[in-house]
């Protein structure tokens, strides 16, 4: 035995300094559901540009994007496993298979808008749900990104209460986002994405709900070129990270990982959020839609502030809306 224990260390003396010290390296692997120019995958890279500068060791970040590694849900179950993903941003559908609260993150007008938005992610307003997370899937929430506004796409001016009335709209298939526009008297049905488009122009619904890239995208301005500014959702994105990887890195990496997902998620929403209003304002600039203010936005929340709160309930997350509401 205690010549095999010399071989290896003749061996290790041996090799190469740098060979040694790769012993040491840490490489951390980051996925993406998009390409360089998306504002999901530009948050991930300052994440990573972030980590280098406050960590003095040796790390390195390997970022597959375009879906190498699969879609967002994948991302999510690889980094509560501890495989193949470390970090990535994920929609909080694809948590609610660990986590029954997660979903509260894209209820309809959970922030009365923009500036009350920024202020619940600024003060953690959503920690409950991320410590709910962390317990039941092992992924630690270290910054939230997103941005986008969702507004309703319609074939004619929607300004008022009364024009909302009865209004054929698709929503997503979550129970809520029907329950939510049910309740301000729109009427809701849930239609597969890719079929919107067809659906408005054969006059099955009048209207849709999206933030500006996916009104772009799908040129939804074609067959529905009013866009009622709703408000009703201002999406969050959290920046997840593997919790089996997070214990596996020293101290002074795991603070930096969390310091640098804080200050990733900022820079990911200030993206997104410019980048909504602005794709919103130069089609309207050539002419592809017109953009209406809602002219009653207190009704809705006034409307939507008891599905809310059962939804809530339901959730176990009663105190988190009462604290994200409790924000000024």
């Amino acid at each position: 035995m205690k010549r095999v224990i010399a071989a290896i260390a003749l061996a290790a003396a041996a090799l190469p300094f740098g060979a040694a010290q790769a012993q040491d390296a840490i490489e951390l692997h980051g996925a993406s559901q998009f390409g360089d120019e998306h504002a999901f995958t530009k948050a991930l890279v300052k994440f990573e540009e972030l980590v280098g500068d406050c960590y003095d060791g040796d790390v390195t970040f390997v970022l597959h994007k375009n879906s190498e590694l699969g879609l967002e849900k994948d991302y999510f179950n690889f980094m509560s496993q501890g495989v193949s993903v470390d970090y990535a941003i994920v929609s909080p559908s694809h948590m609610s298979t660990y986590s029954k609260m997660a979903p509260l993150m894209d209820m309809p007008f959970l922030f009365r808008d923009i500036d009350h938005w920024n202020k619940v992610l600024e003060q953690d307003g959503l920690a409950p749900i991320a410590e709910d997370v962390s317990k039941r899937a092992d992924v630690e929430l270290i910054g939230y990104a997103g941005g986008g506004t969702r507004n309703l796409i319609v074939n004619r001016p929607v300004r008022t209460m009364e024009d909302l009335k009865g209004l054929p709209m698709r929503v997503m298939g979550a129970p809520i986002q029907t329950r939510i526009f049910d309740a301000v008297n729109a009427a809701p049905s849930v239609i597969a994405y890719d079929e919107v488009y067809n659906a408005i122009q054969t006059g099955v619904i009048d209207a849709a709900e999206n933030e500006a890239a996916g009104i772009e995208q799908m040129k939804f301005y074609e067959v529905g070129p009013h866009i009622s500014k709703t408000q009703h959702a201002i999406t969050v994105r959290p920046i997840g990270f593997s919790g089996k990887t997070m214990r596996r890195l020293p101290e002074a990496l795991q603070a930096c990982v969390r310091e640098a997902g804080a200050e990733a998620g900022k820079y990911g929403r200030e993206i997104e959020s410019t980048q909504d209003s602005e794709k919103l304002k130069a089609m309207e600039e050539k002419g592809l839609l017109t953009t209406y203010d809602f002219e009653e936005r207190e009704k809705l929340l006034e409307l939507a502030e008891p599905v809310k709160r059962a939804y809530a309930e339901e959730l176990g997350a009663t105190e988190t809306l009462e604290r994200i509401n409790a924000i000024q």
